[in-house]
């Protein structure tokens, strides 16, 4: 009862603080809400937001506490709050890199137009489609990829998107992100079956102890060492996966919030009034630097110009020119208003979509005109860029909060069909105290490192690919049936959320209009 007492304590402190901070905020921003519809748009992405993180909850359970259930470790109960706890944190110390790069993949046209009825079109369609796919592959009880499931969803969108307004459809993802994310979630399986099957090997070689290699006897724990070991793995991978998967929904809430409370969100309104003089300094330097890449002075419409390229990629006489205007208009700006928190209502969502447009704009030009310049001169490009995402690139201490919340609590819940596949299904024998160790260890390192790179990766596939490295390294035999269901629905999870999250988002662009 007090265990009960207290979680419930902490949930409803936890739901007071979010809704407390949500509501100082857009009062503090009356000017973003005339009429009553903003505050519905936004109660409504909010709610789905977070019940894409609550699904993804209890839908990628199975990664942390498959383990530590079938090899006895912790009992089930145990075993499934520990992770939430976990996931929980996760969330908490998140550092966002991960959240915005899922959003660099969105057609640019919306992101600078979040607040539109093709914004929020946008974003309730990718949530729902995944949703309803990480559902479906739930039930079923397949170990899909909710990271694979949105990156599909967004890609959707995109195509949707460019095809609507009347170009290629191919026209309308940054290919060149979504490959490189797209690798992660290619080579996420095969470096977690070889490195599990690998570590399992060596584990067999190094400890010569009989019992680690068999089918735990009842309801026996492993011996003490390997049972804090898979403990310690159970809690890593739940602490990565918290800060991992959780920003995904971060990144989405923080578009909602910019779109329908833009004077609270828009910008970082804490950045202190010394940056002022920072954004001066920057924008100084890269314009020197970047002069000797000028070809032809900017057009009038630069800010058009530079929108063309971020969403093409092909880059102009006027490109550089462009750029340089735009970085300085934005510090002569910042240096009128002497600091963000003193910008206008009516300016916020402008200088927000400049400073987002100049940023990406340096992110691109250091990848075609970086390996030109020396290190100091790629510096202070660096630099400009940086003071760009500080003052755009936040997220609230509310919003980790609610996504904590919704993570923690959907990892309490509905976690057994995908154990089930797990411990049982990948395998033709039960999962061995050795086999769980190595697919945890590898599962822990792998999704780390991801979350260290800003990558977003397939936790589920992570682990569940490395159970069956070990079952494979152990010859244990594999269910060729589940192997085969899990490939479909990894073949399936692209082409049907692009499908679905297309689909809808034509729906709602009319419904919307």
């Amino acid at each position: 009862m007090a265990t009960i007492l207290l979680f419930v304590g902490l949930l409803t402190a936890g739901l007071l603080y979010v809704a407390y901070s949500l509501y100082v905020d857009a009062t503090a921003a009356p000017d973003d809400h005339r009429t009553f519809l903003p505050f519905l748009l936004l109660g409504v992405a909010l709610v789905i937001a977070l019940g894409f993180e609550f699904v993804n909850g209890f839908h990628d359970t199975a990664n942390a506490v498959a383990t530590v259930i079938y090899t006895h470790s912790l009992p089930a109960n145990v075993a499934v709050v520990w992770s939430g706890v976990f996931n929980l944190l996760g969330v908490l110390v998140s550092t966002g890199a991960v959240a915005f790069g899922i959003i660099s993949l969105l057609p640019v046209e919306l992101i600078l137009q979040v607040g539109s009825s093709a914004g929020f079109a946008m974003v309730f369609a990718l949530l729902i489609a995944a949703i309803l796919w990480n559902l479906a592959t739930w039930w079923f009880g397949l170990p899909a990829s909710s990271s694979h499931t949105l990156i599909g969803s967004i890609i959707g969108v995109g195509i949707a998107n460019a095809l609507l307004r009347g170009r290629d459809g191919t026209s309308g993802v940054d290919w060149s992100k979504a490959t490189e994310i797209g690798y992660s979630l290619l080579l996420s399986p095969l470096f977690g079956f070889a490195c599990a099957a690998g570590l399992f090997l060596l584990l067999k070689f190094a400890i010569r102890n009989p019992a680690l290699y068999e089918e735990p006897k009842g309801n026996q724990p492993p011996p003490w060492w390997i049972r804090g070991l898979l403990i310690l793995t159970c809690t890593g991978v739940s602490f990565f996966h918290g800060s991992n998967d959780g920003q995904k929904g971060m990144g989405l809430i923080m578009l909602i919030l910019i779109g329908t409370v833009p004077t609270a969100y828009a910008l970082n309104r804490a950045m202190p009034e010394s940056h002022t003089l920072a954004y001066q300094q920057a924008s100084a330097g890269a314009v020197t630097v970047m002069q000797a890449f000028v070809k032809a002075p900017a057009p009038e419409k630069y800010r058009d110009d530079l929108t063309e390229y971020i969403r093409t990629k092909q880059i102009t006489d006027t490109t550089v020119a462009s750029f340089q205007k735009l970085a300085l208009d934005i510090s002569d700006q910042v240096a009128a208003y002497k600091t963000l928190a003193k910008v206008p209502a009516a300016a916020v969502q402008n200088v927000r979509n400049d400073m987002y447009l100049a940023s990406e704009t340096a992110r691109l030009l250091l990848k075609t005109h970086g390996a030109k310049m020396d290190a100091a001169s790629e510096a202070k490009i660096k630099t400009l860029q940086k003071a760009f995402d500080d003052s755009t690139k936040f997220i609230p201490d509310w919003v980790k909060v609610a996504v904590a919340i919704a993570l923690g609590l959907g990892t309490m819940v509905g976690w057994k069909r995908i154990v089930i596949t797990v411990g049982e299904k990948i395998g033709k024998s039960h999962l061995t105290y050795a086999q769980g160790a190595s697919a945890e260890i590898v599962a822990m390192a792998t999704i780390g490192a991801a979350d260290g790179l800003g990558l977003p990766v397939s936790t589920t596939h992570v682990l569940s690919s490395g159970v069956a490295g070990t079952m494979a390294a152990n010859k244990s035999g594999l269910q060729l049936s589940t192997l085969r269901n899990m490939l479909l629905a990894w073949v399936l999870t692209l082409p049907v959320a692009m499908a679905l999250s297309a689909g809808l988002y034509v729906l709602f662009a009319k419904l919307f209009a």
